[in-house]
Parts: structure tokens; sequence; C-alpha cells
């Protein structure tokens, strides 16, 4: 009986620990919608397959919420963990990722855990605010960025 209690505390105290740290993010409104995000995403899509590349596109609102993915058939299966890389550093930053990575080799700014240094990944902006990333990988990393810029200029800019 004493163990099943301690097992039934144990357990509600690891769900409610668990459960505050999901509700730690942010409470800022994603302002990457889900239909600015399907136009940037249909653009840099067929951006990608005109030129017969095989990449993954992510889509993030500015606080690295992911609002669309697609994974073209034929991109390599690391493909994610490099466009969610990318993003990550640019809702960091507001920096392309090969902006990033030019300055993180010039030590002009610190190193993000779990980032990358090269390019692929763009900040989308409206109206000179932040409302999130596109990052593309499966190529080049300069053909990556093409992608994303073709997402990112249908609906904002990709520079501040």
């Amino acid at each position: 009986m004493t163990r099943r209690f301690y097992k039934f505390v144990l357990t509600a105290l690891l769900f409610c620990s668990s459960a505050s740290v999901f509700a730690q993010g942010s409470d800022d409104p994603s302002l990457m919608t889900y239909n600015l995000a399907t136009r940037a995403m249909e653009a840099a899509e067929a951006y990608a397959r005109d030129q017969g590349w095989n990449v993954t596109i992510l889509i993030t609102d500015q606080n690295n919420n992911p609002v669309m993915l697609r994974r073209l058939d034929g991109a390599g299966a690391r493909t994610f963990t490099f466009a969610t890389a990318k993003a990550l550093v640019v809702t960091e930053t507001g920096l392309t990722s090969g902006e990033y990575g030019s300055r993180v080799e010039a030590g002009d700014i610190e190193e993000i855990e779990g980032g990358v240094t090269f390019a692929g990944g763009v900040p989308v902006y409206m109206n000179g605010q932040l409302i999130g990333a596109i990052a593309t990988s499966g190529v080049r990393a300069a053909q990556d960025e093409e992608v994303s810029m073709a997402g990112a200029e249908t609906i904002g800019s990709s520079s501040n």
C-alpha cells in the first residue's frame, strides 16, 4: 500500500513539474499565421521543385515554434535536424543563419547551443518586425538559402 502511494506521489510530482516546464514558453502570440506560412511554403516549395532540389523546409514563428514543415521526397534523413538548427539561430538573432555564422567566426557574437553556422535559414520581417523564420536543408547552403528567400519574400522581407 505504501509503495503504491509513493509511486502515485512521484508520478503526480513528475507530471506537475513537466507541465510547468511546458507552460514556461513565451506568452507572445505567434505572428506567423498559418495563412502566411502556407503562402511562404508554397513559394519556397515551388522554387525548390523548379530547381529539382529535394529539401526539407521549416517555417517557425518568432518564438521558434514550428508552424509548417515539408520534407520533399528524396530529402535526406538529417535535413530536418539542420533546418531546425538554422531556424533556431534565425529566431534567436534576427540574422540569416549564414550571417550568424560569419559573426560567430569573427568573434562578434557568441555561438548558440544547438545552432549551425551555415546558410539556409532566413528571418521573415513584416513592417520591420520579426515574425518568424524559414529554414531549408538538403542542397548546398547557398541553394538552401535561395529556397528560404523565395518563401520569405512572398510574405515579407528577409531583412529589417
